[in-house]
């Protein structure tokens, strides 16, 4: 391994999409502060692979609550320092029926994972990074944020709330050294999406989105949508009038209600 090149903070490392980002960031001579709820079971991952101890540290926390990911956050820049690249990765997929009083604990969960999770994995470095006058934060969004799907609504809801969130913090940190980056994945292999039941088009691995997301990132690109023949179907669902999208979809098997996986 070469020599450490900066230190990553991840969210949601222990599958998926998190994982993948935290191995290619290794393999790139990065430091890791790897976040997840599973704790002993990521920090078993890490082992597994090899890495000199040194490289990396497992911090245990669910980033729904805030108290937990403040302290991962406050804990990484004591231990580690202030992370160059932090990506809030960690997030849930649910259906949800709002005709159903028990589905709104189930959206309000969803947005306490994907979007309040997300705000407070950032908030720790946001001063840090600016007093150093640089950093990379990196939300991961959706192209699911672009258009709301039917029995889908809490996610495409919380990522479009992931979307605009990112924009605004974008606008707050300009001038000041900190990017923000937002990524829309299409479909990726990973618990989050193997209960769908639907076609999946463009569906990539993990390991493929971290190996474009990473040269996104490192590029400093604002916005974009992997794989891009998914921006592009998603744009032209945006273009499309509401009572033929609404045609579209009609009909569509929607996303499982409670029970679907989730991210760390």
């Amino acid at each position: 391994m070469s020599v450490a090149r900066g230190l990553v903070f991840i969210t949601g490392a222990s599958s998926g999409i998190g994982q993948a980002l935290a191995r290619r960031y290794a393999q790139d001579g990065w430091r890791l502060a790897l976040v997840a709820r599973r704790a002993a079971e990521l920090t078993a991952w890490a082992e597994a692979q090899g890495w000199p101890g040194e490289r990396w540290r497992v911090y245990g926390a669910d980033v729904a609550q805030v108290d937990a990911i403040a302290a991962a956050g406050q804990a990484c820049l004591a231990q580690q320092g202030v992370p160059d690249v932090v990506i809030a990765s960690a997030g849930i997929s649910i259906g949800v029926d709002t005709a159903e009083r028990g589905d709104l604990q189930v959206m309000a969960r969803i947005f306490a994972t994907n979007n309040l999770g997300l705000a407070a994995s950032f908030q720790p470095f946001i001063e840090p990074m600016r007093r150093r006058g640089s950093g990379t934060l990196v939300g991961i969004a959706s192209v699911a944020g672009i258009r709301g799907l039917p029995g889908h609504g809490a996610y495409c809801a919380s990522k479009a709330a992931v979307i605009a969130h990112c924009e605004s913090l974008r606008g707050e940190l300009r001038g000041s050294g900190v990017r923000v980056v937002t990524l829309l994945p299409g479909f990726v292999d990973t618990p989050l999406t193997r209960g769908n039941r639907y076609a999946m088009p463009f569906l990539m691995t993990p390991e493929a989105f971290a190996q474009r997301a990473q040269r996104v990132i490192a590029k400093g690109a604002s916005y974009r949508v992997i794989p891009w023949p998914m921006g592009v179907a998603a744009k032209l669902l945006r273009l499309l009038p509401n009572a033929l999208f609404d045609r579209v979809l009609a009909g569509r098997p929607r996303k499982a209600r409670q029970g679907a996986s989730e991210e760390p």
